[in-house]
């Protein structure tokens, strides 16, 4: 599996396995199938509910802890230095883990600078070997790197070719920060995966229109976490590195930038009140 070089020297898996919407009980098993097709990287949050079956498909696969690259995000109701401090720790020992190779804040809202300085703590004292943040648009995630010591290493954000945010990643890359996707695929919304652009990418070479989508981002390198449930899927979804998209095709690729806009508005109001009232049980 290629990887890439955070901001601090730790590599992380250009490709990873996420399990968002997958319910606790079959998270196990669908993280076991996502070890067995050879994913290394698995990315959970604590708003997940499951982090404790991805907790027991680690420790059951036998693969040594040094090949893993396990990331968990800390929600909104555990905003704030002491909160966020008892929520890592909660984290941690769900998974099953003395250390995490990435921990990020998943949410721009509430006192994530209290937060942040929690896991600059856990990053200094090595229970993270690095640390990041999820949904921050760049005005927050410039404000958040001026007044605070570590800067993030990983930004992950909806991104996919009818929302590409070239301008976000630009940002980002200025500062050291890498960008990693979620809904790379647009989980399915929008008819990207019908789209006759990437249908004909696809075809000319042998590929599902999911391959052409994650190689455009491989090749950009950004980081991408794809979601499924089926072993066919999922092995589908890694036999990306076999084949190249020439200069044209992405830019033809690029092109397609605009077609939608986000799955979820971070700056909407409603969806912030929404959003804020989330409560993990």
């Amino acid at each position: 599996m290629p990887q890439v070089t955070l901001n601090n020297g730790v590599e992380m898996p250009l490709l990873g396995f996420g399990v968002f919407q997958i319910p606790p009980e079959d998270t196990e098993r669908a993280v076991t199938e996502a070890l067995a097709a050879g994913y290394r990287s698995i990315d959970t949050a604590a708003a997940y509910q499951n982090e404790e079956a991805v907790g027991r498909a680690l420790a059951r696969s036998g693969i040594p802890r040094e090949e893993l690259f396990v990331t968990t995000k800390l929600w909104i109701q555990d905003a704030g230095e002491e909160k966020a401090k008892r929520a890592l720790e909660t984290s941690l020992g769900k998974l099953g883990l003395d250390r995490l190779d990435l921990c990020l804040i998943h949410q721009p809202y509430g006192d994530y600078y209290g937060t942040w300085r929690s896991l600059e703590a856990g990053y200094r004292q090595d229970t993270v070997r690095a640390i990041g943040v999820s949904n921050f648009h760049p005005d927050r995630l410039t404000d958040l790197i001026t007044h605070n010591d570590v800067v993030p290493a990983v930004d992950q954000v909806e991104t996919h070719p009818y929302f590409q945010r070239i301008g976000d990643e630009e940002a980002m890359r200025k500062r050291g920060v890498r960008m990693e996707a979620w809904s790379p695929l647009a989980q399915g919304r929008h008819g990207l995966l019908q789209d006759p652009v990437l249908t004909e990418v696809a075809q000319a070479h042998g590929k599902s229109v999911a391959q052409v989508v994650l190689r455009w981002l491989m090749q950009r390198e950004v980081v991408a976490v794809v979601k499924s449930t089926k072993p066919e899927r999922m092995r589908e979804n890694l036999a990306v590195f076999d084949f190249e998209l020439t200069d044209g095709e992405m830019t033809r690729i690029a092109a397609l930038d605009g077609t939608s806009g986000p799955g979820f508005d971070h700056r909407d109001a409603d969806s912030v009140d929404f959003i804020n009232s989330m409560q993990l049980t």
